[in-house]
């Protein structure tokens, strides 16, 4: 079976977050997907099932195990399938276990609408200061205008703020506590930001070591969340393009996009970028 690994939210090649990508040419079991997905060691890798038209099927998996979207993933696992010439320019159908997801490619960029999202609940005063704790950080690092909430956009997540980029660098988490927190508030992980400068809507951390994930270097379902979560603040209008700049912890900065609009339904968040290929190779199973 044909496999990539994918650069996503950038344009230069062994920078960004990378994706396996995983072009399924048989069913193949849970089990073999997630030891294909411990093999590559990435934070997630998509495995993209026999297109039915513009309706693309696609799983994702962690080291750990299956989660039902990943924003990073879905950017890669388009740009892979333009790259490969088995798609072009146009719109397609994401179908996940988040639901279906329209997707857009144009050129390089992928532009992906995200599931409905959700403000889910804020935490407590206790929650919160056990959170913090958990990143070393001290009761100074906490905006007063900024609850910390779980929001949702396919996959919850905690939206964790602090007072400046300095604090956001100074983070030091502890794994086994934040994996914990995790479990207990029903979350994949979390999502640290501070408010952005020069162009950059928010500077970014995500966290999910209860998935096998100590730190990600871009994440579209997060940022997609905090798109939501800093509009309900009044902080991003509809229409606009937001820039989120995640994983300069890492080394790998990457720059998401995100645009929200208001429908008839309620507000619909799409999160875009760019993505390379790095690697192709033959998976044997």
């Amino acid at each position: 079976m044909k496999a990539y690994v994918m650069d996503a939210f950038t344009e230069k090649r062994f920078s960004g977050n990378q994706a396996g990508v995983v072009f399924l040419s048989r069913p193949l079991d849970d089990e073999t997907m997630k030891l294909i997905a411990a093999e590559f060691k990435h934070s997630e890798t998509a495995f993209v099932s026999p297109a039915a038209g513009s309706e693309i099927p696609l799983r994702y998996f962690t080291p750990a195990g299956e989660v039902p979207l990943c924003g990073h993933a879905t950017v890669a696992a388009f740009s892979a399938l333009r790259l490969a010439g088995r798609i072009g320019n146009g719109g397609y159908t994401a179908v996940t276990k988040a639901g279906k997801l329209a997707v857009s490619v144009n050129g390089v960029s992928v532009l992906m609408d995200m599931a409905r999202p959700e403000l889910l609940r804020t935490l407590s005063g206790d929650e919160s200061a056990r959170l913090y704790a958990a990143y070393g950080l001290s009761p100074e690092a906490i905006p007063e205008a900024f609850p910390a909430r779980i929001v949702s956009t396919g996959l919850a997540d905690i939206m964790l703020p602090v007072s400046s980029r300095e604090i956001l660098l100074s983070a030091r988490q502890n794994e086994a506590e934040v994996s914990e927190l995790s479990r207990e508030f029903g979350c994949v992980g979390v999502h640290m930001f501070a408010p952005g400068e020069g162009g950059i809507t928010a500077f970014c951390s995500n966290f999910a070591p209860l998935y096998g994930i100590p730190e990600e270097c871009a994440t579209g379902t997060a940022n997609a969340a905090l798109t939501y979560y800093l509009h309900l603040l009044g902080r991003i209008r509809p229409g606009e393009t937001n820039v989120f700049l995640q994983g300069e912890h890492m080394g790998r900065p990457c720059r998401v996009e995100s645009i929200l609009t208001e429908t008839p339904g309620g507000p619909r968040i799409r999160i875009g970028g760019c993505a390379v290929m790095s690697m192709e190779c033959e998976v044997k199973v």
